[in-house]
């Protein structure tokens, strides 16, 4: 297939249903209603079932439903949306049961605005609900590389039987750009000897996060741990951009990377040794290239569309050899390059706090 013109939003729902979805369940709210919008009119066409659900809560327990007898499944929200699924998520990964989530982040806390937001990092790569458990969580920066995440988080979630989150945001949701779908051909999931799918002429399948007995509860939250374990050591993604000699590295990740790319360029102009660290997983985090740049850079600075949460894992990374500077705008508002910039001549220049 060649490139054609799509809205993030559209394109991610494209992209779920040749990463194999059939079955979609969601509730209405900007900056995402594209993606049931299109998965309406695209799911019958492939033999598959779309259903507006009457609340969040109702879509996320469907979305367990439909994971538990074996297909693949997704459903999309914004910030109070995916708050409101978070129950349903903690009884997914307790239960083990795949699916893809979307979040495309809008401005908070509360009913905030629609503007563009990061201020949900803490939420998704946390877990969000309650319990031990974890999410597999992408941050795409582009229309193109959320179309490739989104496919690849079906195979993710199917691997190793968890949740995936994709964390955009309105913008990425909102804007078009050239996308490459490498296949016309919708993906198979594997088989699932654990699904309920009807249990005669085998033993019957039970699934479940109940767990009475206080032993029991602890021998699989230990084996949910090691399946984390597995994931942290095998997943994490990032791009490293101008990070060889640079004397300060920015981080950031998404929309706000694609500025702090522009940042870098612009530095490197003015002789300034700058350069970038993009996370593309969120969880697992890539802590490695951080501690690895603290071994030459002088600092790093943390940009988000935040009050500061990525910044926390940043500095848990860098491991206090260097100092970890931290530049954001909430509220739905877009840091700016000549923002960003002042600020990196701020700090090589010592004048940053």
């Amino acid at each position: 297939m060649g490139k054609v013109l799509m809205k993030g939003n559209e394109a991610v729902a494209e992209a779920a249903v040749l990463g194999g979805c059939k079955y979609f369940f969601g509730y209405p709210i900007t900056p995402q209603n594209e993606i049931p919008e299109y998965m309406a009119r695209r799911l019958p066409e492939v033999g598959g079932t779309f259903l507006q659900a009457e609340s969040e809560i109702s879509a996320i327990n469907m979305v367990f439903g439909a994971s538990g007898s074996g297909a693949r499944v997704m459903t999309s929200s914004s910030g109070p949306g995916i708050s409101l699924k978070q129950e349903g998520i903690s009884y997914l990964a307790g239960a083990e049961l795949p699916c893809v989530i979307v979040n495309m982040v809008r401005g908070g806390p509360g009913l905030g605005n629609i503007g563009p937001a990061q201020s949900d990092y803490f939420q998704a790569t946390r877990g969000g609900g309650h319990g031990d458990y974890r999410l597999i969580v992408f941050g795409p920066a582009s229309v193109q590389e959320l179309v490739d995440v989104t496919i690849e988080a079906f195979e993710l979630a199917d691997r190793y039987r968890s949740p995936v989150m994709i964390l955009g945001d309105g913008i990425l949701g909102q804007m078009m750009e050239p996308v490459e779908f490498k296949t016309a051909k919708i993906k198979e999931g594997p088989d699932k000897p654990w699904a309920t799918t009807g249990a005669k002429g085998r033993k019957r399948n039970l699934i479940t996060s109940l767990y009475i007995v206080p032993e029991e509860l602890e021998k699989h939250c230990l084996k949910l741990k090691a399946k984390y374990d597995e994931i942290s050591a095998n997943e994490k993604r990032y791009e490293s951009y101008f990070t060889d000699d640079a004397e300060i590295v920015l981080a950031a990740y998404g929309t706000t990377a694609r500025i702090c790319k522009a940042v870098v360029d612009r530095a490197r102009e003015d002789g300034i040794k700058a350069g970038l660290i993009r996370p593309v997983t969120l969880w697992p985090f890539p802590d490695r290239p951080f501690n690895e740049a603290a071994d030459y850079a002088r600092a790093f600075l943390t940009v988000e569309m935040s009050n500061g949460q990525m910044v926390d894992d940043v500095r848990l990374a860098v491991n206090g050899k260097k100092p970890v500077y931290f530049y954001g705008r909430t509220g739905g508002i877009v840091p700016s390059k000549a923002e960003i910039y002042a600020e990196v001549r701020k700090i090589l220049e010592g004048g940053a706090r």
